[in-house]
Formats: structure tokens, C-alpha cells, sequence
């Protein structure tokens, strides 16, 4: 147990997953919360509305990025996407938006009005309002220039239960794009570094691409989960320990461009555990898995979307890579974060 919070706190690696979990669900009992609506830990909680027949999704996220500015994207526009992806990996349709703004004393007012103009840009874009908010200023030196703090609310649309107990062995995964645009163009913005590359962040809303997706598959879909920090190998991670399988991927089909690749090569990094702000993973039942497949690649975001492995029995709580030269090798959650302040 640490004394102090450290940077990794919030990038769900392996190495403090479990300890940030046990204090969330401590404050659960001690103050009588619906524990139960955190015990699956999926990015939103689902919930009815007693004798409407109604059921919501509910979640809140906070962006603490750097830079503000990057290539593809900002902090503001990130905000809103993230929000809205959360929504919808709980097979909910976006409704309403909150935002709230920690301010540095100095911050410079263009700077937040550029934010703030491209926030009202991206909701309007995802039909998806943002309705309430604060600010707050807080003394030179006390914050890096800007935070934001995001909640959101939406409408469940299923009749059944999706999340990341809910996998079944035989299952498909399926990517819905190339991974590590997104960590690879926030490190290459943050750091200056001598590479030319012109990766953007994949930051998108992906509601309508989800929306899709349960209409052709409907009770196919078992789980849903954008692979934000950490990653793929850490959103599967999460997967497999909550439903208590195995999950075998195939390196060959998972989509990464070469320009991402050659990045990671270069910094050291595995394309598998860095963050993505605009892809999904869909675990789906084996007899619907190309109809999923065919329906992501038919929406704007999904092109490029492969189905990368299956979920197995045994071991459980483990995810295994078939590699490129026929070997096999387990590919753990991320540990620490070598990118931290990615979102």
C-alpha cells in the first residue's frame, strides 16, 4: 500500500488496478453506496428507474492530458468523445453531458476558448449536449494550466446485460480499427522528438458505430469496452479476470499502422498497451461474429475493422498472443504507465 499518490494512479495498470479498486469499493460500504453498481467495474453504471420500466447509464471521467493541443485532437474534444464512448460501450445512447474546469491562475483565456469552442463543436457533431458545468481557478502552481471533469447520462437501449463478466468461451473479439494512434501522437507532441511521422490521435465518438452494431447482432453482443490507457492488452486483461476465461489473440490480424509501429520500435513500446481514443473491442457469440465484422466495417469508423481471437476456458485470467513466427506468449496487463497524462 503507498503512502501518497503517485502519477500512475488513474492508468489502471496492473501495478495499481487492484489497490484503487479496494479503496472505491471501501468507500462503497462505509458510506452505504449501491456497491453493486461498481462490483463489475465497466466504464458506466447501469441502473433502473424505479416503476418507470426505464433503465440509464450513468459515468464520469477526468482529462488530464498533455499537451492540450496534439495532433488530431485537444483536451476538449477528448472530453466529450471519451464521455460519450464510456456511454456507449454500456450499450447506452449519449443524452446529456456535464462539464466541469480546474483552472491554473495564468492559464491564458485563448487558450480555453479554443477548448471550450472545439467541447461545443464535438457535442453538436454527436447530437450529444452538454447541460451544466463549473469552473474553478486555482493558484499559480497548483495545477498544470488546465484539467477538465466530465459526467454523462444515457439511455439503455438493452434488454440484456453487457459488460465484462459477461464472456463466454467461444466467443470472437473483434478491433474495430488499427491500435496506438492515439498514446503515439500525444508522446511524439509531448516530447518533441526527432521522428517524422504524421500520426494523428484517433480520438472519435464511437455511439453510432455501437448503435449499429446492437441492431444487426442485438444479444450476440456480450461485451463492449474502448481500449483507452493500457490499451488492448489491459482492456482484455480486465476481461478475462471479470469473467473468469482465457482469451487467445492472433498477432498477424491485429490491425497497427506502420508508422505507429515504427514509433514503438523506436521508444520501445508495444503497440498492444498503448492508450486509443477512438476504437472498440466487441466481444461477440462465434455464430454472429462476421455479421458483427461486416456491420463495424460498414460505418466510417470501422474500415478497418479484423477479428483478432477468441475467448477460451483455461487458463483463466489470462491473455495469450499467438506471434508472428508461431509461438506463444502471455500478454499481461500494462504495468505502470510508460505514458502517463495521455487523457
Amino acid at each position: 500500500m503507498h503512502s501518497f499518490a503517485h502519477q500512475h494512479y488513474g492508468e489502471l495498470g496492473e501495478a495499481t488496478a487492484y489497490e484503487t479498486r479496494g479503496w472505491v469499493m471501501n468507500l462503497g460500504w462505509r458510506y452505504d453506496l449501491l456497491v453493486w453498481l461498481l462490483d463489475t467495474m465497466d466504464d458506466a453504471a447501469t441502473f433502473g428507474i424505479n416503476g418507470t420500466g426505464q433503465r440509464l447509464a450513468f459515468t464520469t471521467d477526468t482529462y488530464v492530458v498533455s499537451p492540450l493541443f496534439f495532433p488530431g485532437g485537444d483536451s476538449g474534444k477528448l472530453a466529450v468523445h471519451g464521455t460519450i464512448n464510456d456511454l456507449a460501450m454500456a450499450g447506452a445512447q449519449p443524452l446529456y453531458l456535464s462539464a466541469g474546469f480546474i483552472l491554473e491562475e495564468g492559464f491564458p483565456i485563448t487558450d480555453l476558448r479554443r477548448i471550450v469552442a472545439s467541447m461545443a463543436q464535438a457535442s453538436k457533431e454527436a447530437g450529444v449536449a452538454i447541460v451544466t458545468g463549473d469552473t474553478k481557478v486555482v493558484q499559480r502552481g497548483k495545477a498544470d494550466g488546465l484539467f477538465i471533469n466530465t459526467a454523462g447520462v444515457g439511455l439503455l437501449h438493452t434488454s440484456w446485460q453487457i459488460g465484462q463478466t459477461q464472456l463466454q468461451p467461444g466467443d470472437k473479439i473483434v478491433l474495430s480499427g488499427p491500435v496506438g494512434d492515439h498514446g503515439i501522437a500525444i508522446i511524439l507532441a509531448r516530447e518533441a522528438l526527432d521522428i517524422e511521422t504524421d500520426v494523428q490521435s484517433d480520438t472519435a465518438p464511437l455511439h453510432t458505430l455501437v448503435a449499429a452494431l446492437l441492431d444487426t447482432v442485438g444479444e450476440g453482443v456480450h461485451c463492449m469496452k474502448d481500449p483507452t490507457r493500457g490499451g488492448v492488452a489491459t482492456a482484455l486483461n480486465e476481461m478475462a479476470l471479470g469473467s473468469e476465461v482465457s482469451i487467445a489473440l492472433d498477432e498477424h490480424a491485429i490491425p497497427v499502422h506502420a508508422e505507429v509501429r515504427g514509433a514503438c520500435e523506436i521508444l520501445g513500446l508495444d503497440p498492444l498497451t498503448i492508450a486509443n481514443e477512438g476504437k472498440l473491442l466487441a466481444i461477440v457469440a462465434p455464430e454472429k461474429a462476421e455479421t458483427a465484422l461486416a456491420t463495424i466495417r460498414a460505418h466510417p469508423l470501422g474500415r478497418e475493422a479484423m477479428i483478432i481471437g477468441t475467448v477460451q476456458t483455461e487458463p483463466a485470467g489470462l491473455v495469450f498472443l499467438r506471434t508472428d513466427i508461431g509461438g506463444m506468449c502471455v500478454l499481461d496487463m500494462l504495468v505502470g504507465d510508460p505514458l502517463p497524462r495521455i487523457c
